[in-house]
């Protein structure tokens, strides 16, 4: 169902332009999805929409707890609500909104959280989240997700649009790295194998996929076959193909744009814990609040670097 790339290269086009005309494209052919803003459509390029289908979309300024309710609102009435803002607002500020008007009355609504963990860039701490998929993934019954390049967030878009239910959907607003061919598609709540090994498996996530795949390279380097997966879904989190190569390698580290606690590490080490204890190395943000910066120096100050991955996983080996 999904290819991988075998040029390693950018996008071309920017993840925010891939959401607002993907959008598009889906509310012209749909009359129930509504998008919904919290004063960032020129930031998510969903001013394209306000131009072709005004009636549409609603900026409900910068008031995200308010709109979330709304979404919740629209929901019951019938509609496909599709509300973005930065990851931060779309979690911290919102939560009781996410809880009470959405997951608790099993709506169907669907959250863009842009800007995840570092990428907000030199948006600054404020507007740095490392806690939003800890907290999104204990609602119950809500779908959690970190989609890795243009090709599955373009797919993942298309598919929310016509499923049932809560969808947590976060992703980074510039060009990602490209890992998947066109036309790839992708099934929520099961896991990628980029590439397959046998002495160490890298689980990752979002922007630290190519990074895995870069520490694959420098493992190789070194003698050691890693295995890297793509857990594009945190919740449900694929729980056979981790046990899967749990007990083919024995050796896990995961790798999250997102803090150690409560995301994908956690996740990863609850399934581990209950079903094959093996030996884990976490790699992510560790207590820290964020701040400005270019990617390349956060990535360096959080330690989320294929160096850092490939350290863990010798430490490990």
């Amino acid at each position: 169902m999904y290819k991988i790339c075998s040029e390693r290269k950018k996008d071309d086009m920017e993840m925010r332009k891939i959401y607002s005309t993907t959008l598009l494209e889906l509310m012209k052919k749909d009359e129930r999805i509504v998008a919904l803003e919290a004063d960032l459509m020129g930031s998510m390029s969903t001013d394209i929409i306000q131009k072709e289908l005004p009636g549409r979309i609603i900026n409900g300024g910068i008031m995200e707890a308010h709109i979330a309710g709304m979404a919740g609102g629209m929901s019951i009435a019938g509609k496909v609500p599709f509300f973005h803002t930065f990851t931060a607002f779309a979690s911290r500020r919102c939560f009781d909104q996410l809880f009470m008007s959405i997951s608790y009355q099993k709506n169907n609504v669907k959250i863009i959280a842009s800007d995840a963990g570092i990428t907000a860039v030199h948006n600054g701490g404020t507007h740095m989240s490392f806690e939003d998929m800890g907290i999104v993934r204990g609602l119950a019954g809500a779908v959690v997700l970190e989609v890795t390049d243009g090709v599955m967030f373009k797919n993942i878009i298309e598919q929310v649009a016509r499923t049932e239910g809560f969808h947590w959907i976060r992703t980074m607003r510039k060009n990602a790295e490209k890992i998947y061919e066109d036309g790839s598609v992708f099934e929520i709540g099961k896991g990628n194998v980029v590439k397959d090994g046998s002495d160490i498996t890298l689980i990752a996530n979002g922007i630290m996929v190519s990074e895995a795949l870069k520490a694959a390279d420098m493992l190789k380097e070194k003698g050691y076959n890693a295995a890297v997966i793509d857990m594009f879904t945190l919740k449900p989190i694929d729980k056979d193909l981790i046990i899967k190569y749990a007990e083919k390698t024995g050796k896990i580290v995961t790798c999250e744009n997102h803090s150690i606690h409560n995301g994908l590490g956690s996740a990863v080490a609850e399934v581990l814990a209950e079903n094959y204890p093996a030996k884990m190395r976490r790699v992510g943000v560790k207590e820290r609040y964020g701040q400005v910066g270019t990617l390349d120096y956060l990535m360096k100050e959080y330690e989320l670097t294929a160096e850092d991955i490939c350290k863990n996983a010798l430490e490990l080996l």
